[in-house]
Formats: structure tokens, C-alpha cells, sequence
């Protein structure tokens, strides 16, 4: 969102009481946050956060794959990294390359890793478990947004217990609520459903700049006396959360809602596929046909049975009502530089809708989309 007018003292207490406390910052340490300065994590987590602690902070340029597959892991073991924060996405480009080059390197230094952006499926939370942190740091994956200034939901190093692919438990002083579409709230643990903040903290946003009347529409007024973040969630049977996807990427399949994260979680966990995408599209008969943009793993080539192979998968993980329509293997993804897949224009491409995409000033490979667009007119037979 373009906009969002945060204060200054409540933003940078938030700001630097979040970073201090989730990466467990000590005297001496050396983080590194391998955002973009250039959106909120950048802001919050390479420059407040760690320099109101008097940390050393690391700034990075470029791409985790250039010069090669190694140059998170040759960072880490010159500078003696002590937290890593990055996202998903880069965590699944990576896994692709295997094991090796990472333990070509020293990340003995390493204590705590962070992941952040948006859901982390828990293969690739395995793997930077297993592979990148040895078994020994503490994964962090952080909830939080634009919006909020810092972190409202992840676990703590050494205090929380941890568990693949969940945010785990709210941060001091936050009250997550689980609501059904009526706003009633879901009480007691095994819920799914809306989520939204019931208390203030000093790092929420106050207002968008020069609109505040959508401020309020957008995250005051959803639900009255709620902080509406637009993501669904569910609370397992401990009390600990997970994100289920953005409320407007539930798809309604025959009747059935499926969240675009799980089947996105049960494509990527197959051994043929490295990252995916998925996105509904108008359907005739089921209401929302499901589509899953898949990058293929190294070596492996698009084929109707890598194709049948991962619907099995999903089918398999879910259940036949969530099996997708179409499997794209595609080159790429749309992503911004920070690493989000943009699913707006994923929806648009495959509802033959490619002339209205809208802004992709923010696309760090603008060249994906027409590969994209030719690949899916040559599956829907428009080509």
C-alpha cells in the first residue's frame, strides 16, 4: 500500500524493541537483513531496528544467486554473521541448487534465522533448519506488515517452541483474534478464520497520506474495534498461529474454499517442483478454476506426467475438490525486488485479462509476464 504515514517515536520503538527482542541482539553481533531498503523491511530491520541497538548491521545488493548460488553463505563466513533474515522465496531459489554449496562454507557464527514476506511452506523451513542454521539456530518466521511497523506475531529465540511453517505466538502486548465472516470472534484453539488485532501498539500505522478516510474504511471499519490485516489464519490445537493466505486468495471451488497457500505448500513439497504460484480463474462449471504456476526443479522438463504428477500431489495433500484445473511450468514468476510473487498478475494472465495488468513499475523482471502470457494462451488454445 502506498501511503502508510507512521509516527515517529511509536514506529521506532517498535521498531527497535521487535528486532532486539526476535533476533535476540547482543553485544558484538553482526545481522544481517538481506531486504530491499526500499519497503518496510528494509526500513524497520537494516536501518532502525538494529542501529537504535547499536548493532552492526549488514547492507546487501544484488541477488542471492549472483555471482553464484553461494553468496548468502561466503557473507556469512567473512563477516561472521550472527542473524540472517530473509524470505521465502529466496530460501526455495536456493533449496533448488541442493546442499553442497552451502556447506562449503563456515556459518558456525550463525544464531538465529529469520524469514519473512509471506508464509513459509515448512519444506523450505526444514531445510533452513537442517541445512543453513545445522540443526542449532532458531528459526524466526515473522508475522508482520507495511502497516504495522514491526513484528506481531513469531517465535522467540530459545523461549518458543518451534514449528515449521507457523508464525507461532503473538509478541508482547498483542492480542490476535480469530473472526468468522460476521466478525463474531472464534474462541479456543482449533479455529480458522479472519485475522485481526484487538489492542493498539506503537508501531501501527495512524493514517494513508492524504486519504484517511480510506485508513479507515480499509483496516478500522472491516470490523469495528479491530485492526483488519486481510489475512486468514487458523489457531492449531496448542494456541499457535498460522497464516492460511491473504482473505482475498481464498478460492470457492464447488463450494468448497480452499486457501491459495496450502495448495501452493502441497505442489512445492513434491520433488519435480522448486516454486509455485496459485491463483483461481473464472470457471463455468465449478464457480473458480484452480491454477498453479510452477517452477520446475534443476533438471527437471515440463511434461504431461510432471503435470499429472503434482494434481496427484495436491489431491493427495488436500483432497480431489482442490486438485488444480491447470499446471503452468514457467520460467519464472512476477516478483517485486523484494522477493513477492504479485498474484494480481498472475489472476489477470490466465483470465485473459493480460491487457489490464495494471502498474508493474515494481517488477524486478518485467520479461517473466510475456513468457508468462505466451505459455498460458498456448494451454488455453488462444495462441
Amino acid at each position: 500500500p502506498k501511503g502508510v504515514a507512521h509516527t515517529t517515536a511509536g514506529y521506532l520503538l517498535y521498531a527497535a524493541m521487535t528486532c532486539q527482542t526476535t533476533f535476540d541482539l547482543q553485544e558484538g553481533d553482526i545481522y544481517a537483513c538481506v531486504a530491499d531498503c526500499g519497503w518496510i523491511t528494509g526500513h524497520s530491520y537494516i536501518i532502525y531496528g538494529p542501529l537504535l541497538n547499536g548493532t552492526t548491521t549488514v547492507m546487501f545488493e544484488s541477488t542471492p544467486t549472483y555471482p553464484d548460488h553461494g553468496r548468502y553463505w561466503d557473507m556469512v563466513q567473512r563477516h561472521k554473521i550472527t542473524q540472517l533474515y530473509t524470505a521465502p522465496t529466496a530460501i526455495r531459489a536456493l533449496m533448488r541448487f541442493g546442499d553442497e554449496k552451502v556447506k562449503e562454507y563456515d556459518r558456525s557464527s550463525l544464531r538465529v534465522l529469520g524469514t519473512v514476506g509471506e508464509p513459509i511452506n515448512p519444506e523450505a523451513w526444514q531445510w533452513y533448519y537442517d541445512v543453513v542454521g545445522e540443526q542449532r539456530c532458531s528459526i524466526v518466521d515473522t508475522y508482520w506488515q507495511t502497516e504495522t511497523g514491526g513484528h506481531l506475531m513469531t517465535p522467540l529465540p530459545g523461549v518458543t517452541p518451534m514449528k515449521p511453517g507457523s508464525c507461532c505466538l503473538p509478541f508482547y502486548g498483542q492480542e490476535p483474534v480469530v473472526l468468522d465472516a460476521e466478525g463474531n470472534e472464534l474462541t479456543g484453539n482449533n479455529v480458522e478464520g479472519i485475522l485481526c488485532f484487538k489492542t493498539p501498539w506503537p508501531g501501527c500505522m495512524r493514517t494513508l497520506y492524504g486519504d484517511h478516510q480510506r485508513y479507515m474504511t480499509t483496516y478500522m471499519k472491516v470490523y469495528d474495534g479491530y485492526f483488519f490485516t486481510g489475512d486468514g489464519c487458523r489457531r492449531d490445537e496448542d494456541g499457535f498461529y498460522w497464516i492460511t493466505g491473504r482473505v482475498d486468495d481464498v478460492l470457492n471451488c464447488s463450494g468448497h474454499r480452499i486457501g491459495t497457500a496450502e495448495v501452493e505448500s502441497a505442489v512445492a513439497a513434491h520433488e519435480s517442483a522448486a516454486e509455485c504460484a496459485v491463483v483461481g480463474f473464472p470457471h463455468e462449471i465449478k464457480g473458480q478454476g484452480v491454477c498453479a504456476y510452477v517452477i520446475l526443479a534443476a533438471g527437471v522438463e515440463p511434461s504431461a506426467a510432471v503435470e499429472k504428477e503434482l494434481k496427484m500431489a495436491v489431491r493427495a495433500a488436500i483432497g480431489p475438490f482442490a486438485t488444480p484445473d491447470m499446471i503452468v511450468p514457467v520460467p519464472g514468476l512476477p516478483k517485486t525486488r523484494s522477493g513477492k510473487i504479485m498474484r494480481r498478475i498472475l489472476r489477470k494472465i490466465v483470465a485473459a485479462e493480460e491487457d489490464a495488468l495494471g502498474d508493474t513499475s515494481t517488477l524486478a523482471d518485467p520479461s517473466v509476464v510475456d513468457k508468462i502470457i505466451a505459455l498460458i494462451k498456448e494451454k488455453q488454445g488462444r495462441a
